[in-house]
């Protein structure tokens, strides 16, 4: 990768279709990776206003970036509709004025980054998402810091996303302790490897601040698959409460009827950062 401060605002594509606000499209290069990507950064109303010039935001990182915010790059022509959530928020003093950035998952490595362990079911023998903690941490957190005004502190840094990008976001804030203070888990497949990132929880203690989790009752489309999939979230919700994290710090909630889906998210994510924003 190119070093952050060469990666600077000069290069960024402002993407004036059907955002909500101001998004910057960087085109970004990975050292641990091998690959490029894109990285979407929403700059939330005001930013650029002169008035605005010395404050710094909290920034809230999130997987699967192709879904977030256009329906024409994301899966199935559906988005988490963040922009629009995140403007309508911040415009109502729910949340705090807060950069947004979406990284784009590696089209077909996806499996690799987001898989931390190796996996028969599916076929992942040289699984790469135990490098992940390192990408976000080494490689997209400077230069986001370099390039925007970012607010310092893991209580000012905050990581999410769904399914397997949920699962790599648990991840993540297991293997780098302290760098992020909340983390919104959607659906994640904590099914991967037999529920070892469970067993990997379970002697865990140094978890975030404030932890949003959901999934709903018809993920797998299987009556016995939707039974285990909100199961092993139950498992991780006990996990979380023996840790020590009371009503205040963790949040839970199973959708009756709720699928696997963008649609899912989006209409959850609302309440995720009231909850996750929440003085």
């Amino acid at each position: 990768m190119e070093e952050p401060s060469q990666l600077n605002l000069s290069n960024a594509t402002v993407d004036t279709g059907s955002v909500v606000g101001d998004l910057r499209l960087h085109e970004f290069s990975s050292r641990v990776f091998h690959n490029k990507r894109l990285l979407r950064v929403w700059l939330p109303p005001g930013y650029d206003l002169p008035e605005n010039s010395g404050q710094h935001y909290p920034v809230f990182y999130l997987n699967d970036g192709q879904n977030l915010f256009e329906r024409a790059a994301s899966f199935a022509g559906i988005e988490w509709q963040v922009d629009e959530t995140a403007d309508r928020l911040i415009r109502e003093g729910v949340i705090p004025p807060t950069i947004f950035v979406g990284i784009d998952h590696a089209r077909q490595e996806r499996l690799k980054e987001y898989f931390p362990y190796r996996s028969v079911n599916p076929v992942v023998l040289r699984p790469q998402g135990s490098r992940y903690p390192k990408f976000l941490v080494e490689e997209v957190q400077p230069f986001v810091s370099q390039n925007y005004r970012v607010a310092k502190g893991a209580q000012h840094t905050s990581l999410g996303g769904s399914s397997l990008g949920g699962l790599i976001s648990l991840y993540a804030v297991m293997a780098a302790p302290g760098v992020f203070g909340r983390v919104l888990l959607e659906s994640p497949s904590l099914w991967v490897a037999n529920c070892r990132i469970l067993r990997d929880a379970r002697r865990f203690r140094q978890w975030p601040e404030k932890i949003f989790l959901a999934v709903g009752t018809r993920e797998a489309g299987r009556e016995d698959k939707d039974r285990q999939t909100v199961g092993n979230v139950r498992e991780l919700e006990r996990i979380f409460r023996r840790a020590g994290l009371d009503d205040r710090r963790l949040r839970v909630e199973v959708a009756e009827g709720g699928t696997h889906s963008e649609a899912a998210w989006a209409a959850r994510f609302p309440d995720a950062l009231r909850f996750l924003f929440a003085r």
